[in-house]
């Protein structure tokens, strides 16, 4: 399908076709802009409302800014499709987050534009202070150093890690704070309602811009520049209770100014980039600006699928029969289920109710079930806060995202042992948005840990016996399980809870030829790979538990199996496949075992199908292996 970008954007190949329009040209590039990202997101899905929101601030920065030579860190990612299209990539931007194509976020090795890789939030003020510090060092005073974060992702700590930083350095940065009052779902907490203090504040942004009215009348150079620094941090000090937030960590604060207005803000970024230090710009943006269903319902439409461009209208699949759900739904329901049974039961995320589903408890538990914002570490401990209580928490954090709280999970949850339920979500390959959201390394990383227990569901109704199981009075030590994102196995899901024997694993199979461990959901294209080998004996484990490990299971294939295959959706080092050798080695059993699973490299992005079988763990690998491992034991028997 051939997509025609308006006349303006038609020429733009880089930045440098960019600065040739007359600033008025663009109002019009702008909206262009605006509907390319339309036509090709509605046909081929992603991240939506989030790029809608900055296509003026994206505009003004490549007009203004000499990239790549100035260096543009976009947070998260999410809102970077404008800044791909502008820098060179219009042509090949329907190939977004397909397998073999761009990538959904900024990537290093894809262009010299994108300074940064991103994907998960709030590393945007730490890395272009790092670029400038370097800068600085260099003895290259010119380059100009740009983190740009929203309002959601300054809610983490490490944005504040850095501007304490900045803050104290002196070295050229500028930060500007995308303020949409939005994550994915609405923003939360305390720096939330500082900023609505100073975007509501009519008298101090009433006086602040008679300020700059004035000092735009003056030539600007360093007078002016310290007289505008004293009047302003006057104004803020005196009219707004919170407006020194920034300030006092040594950050120079401008704004709230119109997100939207392109030409205003082609002539703030111009003069900011005269001031030197670290410096703050607080834009005022909509998610989803210019499509109006995105500019209502902006969770939903943070990353729509596919849809009709002029009607609105989301494409759904309409199936005869009934569909398995979510994994994350199963999750969602359970909790309530569970909750009602035991009021002790509680849910944390970090910024993620609706994508944990956790959002159905908020609604019918509102004090039970909270939403942190994007702190995963903070998430994790105030879990463990709550255990010491005798609550039981459900702490739901995507695999990837728990990575950024492993030390709470260690020095707050294991090492005190308490009975925090973690429920990795997204676990094994995630998909479209690839190598930053798979959750390729919590088996490794949780099952080395003192005091933890590693579990992973085969479907839906292990998860709930495994959620069960998790909250029942006599558990006690801290418990993690394991799924992925999208859809189970079974239609018919609300099955009876049942408490599930900690370390037992159950025989799906019996078979002589070959004995397959799994661990997950991947034991399902076990299923299906036993039911298309024919003349070949397949013993199948589903091992639901890879600490403690089902030791009995494993002396039992070690006495009666030479060939054995583990599969597992998560990386082999380390991982299930390793504490099956580990096993195998302590107690002198010698298979010839073949480990299936992600690979010790980066795994890219696509559809879990595409990626599942590039890893080599799909069906047809299961089935593959199996052959091969029989066929060279004939071999050598004959």
């Amino acid at each position: 399908m051939k997509y025609t970008p308006g006349p303006l954007l038609a020429k733009i190949d880089s930045p440098t076709d960019l600065k040739k329009l007359k600033k008025h040209q663009l109002v019009q590039l702008s909206q262009e802009l605006r509907q390319y990202i339309i036509d090709i997101v509605s046909v081929n899905g992603g991240h939506f409302g989030a790029s809608l929101g900055v296509v003026e601030l994206t505009v003004a920065l490549h007009y203004v800014m000499n990239t790549p030579e100035d260096q543009l860190v976009w947070d998260v990612g999410h809102q970077a499709y404008g800044h791909k299209i502008l820098t060179g990539r219009r042509d090949n931007f329907h190939t977004n987050r397909k397998y073999g194509g761009l990538s959904g976020f900024p990537k290093r090795s894809e262009s010299e534009f994108d300074t940064f890789g991103v994907g998960h939030s709030s590393t945007s003020i730490s890395a272009a202070l790092g670029m400038a510090i370097a800068s600085r060092l260099n003895g290259d005073t010119k380059k100009q150093h740009v983190a740009v974060i929203g309002d959601g992702a300054m809610t983490a700590g490490l944005p504040f890690e850095a501007l304490q930083h900045a803050g104290v350095d002196n070295s050229n940065l500028l930060i500007i704070l995308n303020d949409n009052n939005m994550s994915i779902d609405p923003n939360v907490g305390g720096l939330r309602e500082y900023l609505t203090d100073i975007t509501t504040s009519k008298t101090y942004n009433k006086v602040r811009e008679d300020i700059w009215k004035l000092m735009g009348k003056l030539p600007f150079g360093e007078t002016q520049q310290k007289l505008a620094s004293k009047v302003d941090s006057a104004v803020k000090g005196i009219i707004s209770k919170s407006s020194n937030l920034f300030e006092s960590l040594g950050v120079r604060y401008f704004g709230p100014v119109d997100g939207h207005n392109v030409t205003a803000l082609v002539d703030m970024i111009d003069d900011l980039n005269k001031i030197k230090g670290p410096k703050l710009l607080h834009i005022i943006t909509k998610k989803g600006k210019g499509y109006d269903k995105a500019e209502v319902d902006q969770t939903l439409w943070h990353a729509p699928g596919l849809f009709d461009k002029d009607t609105g209208e989301r494409q759904k699949v309409v199936f005869d029969t009934p569909q398995p759900p979510k994994y994350q739904d199963v999750f969602g329901h359970t909790i309530i289920e569970l909750a009602k049974a035991n009021k002790d039961i509680m849910g944390i995320t970090p910024a993620m109710p609706s994508g944990s589903s956790l959002k159905y408890m908020m609604a019918e538990m509102p004090d039970r079930a909270i939403d942190v914002g994007i702190c995963e570490q903070h998430a994790v401990t105030v879990s463990a806060g709550l255990a010491t209580q005798g609550k039981r928490v459900f702490c739901h954090i995507y695999s990837s995202f728990m990575q950024r709280a492993y030390d709470q999970v260690v020095h707050d949850v294991a090492i005190q042992k308490l009975p925090v339920i973690f429920c990795l979500d997204r676990a094994g390959v995630a998909g479209d948005d690839g190598p930053t959201h798979h959750g390729a390394y919590d088996i490794a990383y949780m099952r080395c840990v003192p005091n933890m227990i590693v579990s992973a569901p085969m479907n839906e109704s292990e998860l709930r016996n495994l959620m069960f199981t998790a909250q029942l009075p006599e558990q006690d030590k801290p418990f993690s399980m394991r799924y992925p994102r999208g859809q189970g196995v079974m239609p018919h899901w609300e099955t009876p809870l049942e408490k599930v024997e900690i370390g037992k694993g159950q025989k799906l199979q019996d078979g002589t030829d070959v004995a397959i461990l799994s661990f997950g959901h991947p034991g399902n294209f076990v299923t299906d790979a036993i039911a298309a080998l024919d003349n070949i004996s397949v013993a199948h484990y589903d091992m639901r538990f890879v600490k403690p490990i089902d030791e009995e299971i494993l002396h039992e294939v070690g006495k009666n199996h030479t060939r054995v295959i583990t599969i597992e959706d998560g990386t082999v080092v380390g991982g299930f496949g390793s504490a099956c050798l580990e096993f195998f080695a302590k107690h002198n059993y010698k298979p010839n075992l073949e480990m299936l699973g992600m690979p010790d490299s980066i795994v890219e992005h696509g559809k879990q199908p595409q990626l599942w079988e590039e890893c080599g763990y799909d069906t047809k690998a299961v089935v593959a292996k199996v052959k091969e491992m029989v066929t060279a034991k004939e071999s050598v028997i004959s």
